[in-house]
């Protein structure tokens, strides 16, 4: 594998070996449909110099996860056509996948997940997508193309109709009439702050293996103001967080990816808010059950 001359956490040589890594994060620096604020381009690289700043010892787990080693791979560079991108992305998550690492990408635009999703698929056989959004994403084609970040989650169901939505606030006319079963199963931020049981209705929705993927516009805009279309009312860091550890318990996460953040000049909000989701989806998926330190039970925050 190509690696680039900086990593993930900028760890030292022995926790990012990539013939001994199970994580794999993978660079993809693209916004070739981006309709609104620009820059998710510049976000994987925001992202992993953020990442410097993540402490190791992860406070709510009370471990460090670095051992299981995390190698950052060389970024796929934009290509001159959608149709293009999303090749080079389904043919480099295949190697990684076939390797048996698990691939966390960093985007760039939403539109990658499709391709990502797909690969998954061909390595693990049936899956069930998590969708951590604002939008639905459910058009068919947008300004042309069926490859826009508009038109991601109805390319996946493509490859599988076990598709969660959460967090949606901002969808279409033509999306409802069009995806109408999907719809109904959207876990709006509202029925997340009033069902004490909502995560267990994302978990009815979902198969027992799972791809993650994290629209950071699914964050309500004061922990992310730095992404392409942000959207009021949305979700808390508690909330995500809860959410992917009872998923990471419950289910096989085989794969992840966080999209859409846009660097802001003068701040490192929005980066290292991902940089530290990260880190959390490699904690989580290294636990095989929900116990801390010393074996005790840490109770799953709801809120």
């Amino acid at each position: 594998m190509k690696l680039p001359l900086y990593n993930f956490m900028d760890l030292p040589p022995d926790a990012c070996e990539a013939a001994k890594a199970r994580y794999a994060v993978l660079p993809v620096p693209y916004e070739g449909t981006v309709t609104f604020m620009r820059g998710t381009a510049d976000a994987p690289a925001a992202i992993i110099d953020a990442s410097a700043q993540v402490e190791e010892y992860d406070e709510e787990l009370a471990q460090d996860f670095r051992a299981a080693g995390i190698v950052t791979l060389s970024s796929i560079m934009p290509a001159e056509t959608p149709e293009e991108q999303m090749r080079r992305v389904a043919s480099t998550a295949r190697a990684v996948m076939r390797s048996g690492k698990f691939l966390l990408t960093l985007g760039g635009e939403h539109s990658i997940t499709a391709p990502l999703v797909r690969a998954a698929a061909e390595q693990h056989g049936e899956i069930s997508v998590l969708q951590i959004d604002a939008h639905a994403d459910l058009r068919d084609t947008y300004k042309g193309s069926t490859h826009s970040h508009a038109c991601v989650m109805r390319r996946v169901l493509e490859v599988t109709d076990h598709v969660a939505q959460v967090g949606i606030r901002n969808f279409s006319q033509e999306e409802c009439a069009e995806c109408p079963r999907q719809v109904e199963r959207f876990i709006t931020p509202a029925m997340v702050e009033s069902d004490p049981d909502w995560i267990d209705r994302v978990l009815s929705l979902l198969g027992e293996k799972v791809y993650v993927t994290v629209d950071v516009d699914g964050f309500d805009p004061a922990y992310v103001p730095g992404t392409g279309t942000p959207e009021p009312g949305g979700l808390t860091w508690r909330q995500v967080t809860a959410l992917l550890r009872r998923i990471c318990a419950e289910r096989q996460v085989v794969s992840a990816d966080i999209v859409e953040v846009v660097p802001l000049p003068g701040q490192k909000v929005s980066e290292f808010l991902a940089a530290r989701l990260a880190y959390k989806i490699i904690a989580y998926t290294q636990l095989p059950k929900l116990t801390g330190s010393c074996g005790m039970t840490i109770v799953t925050l709801s809120a």
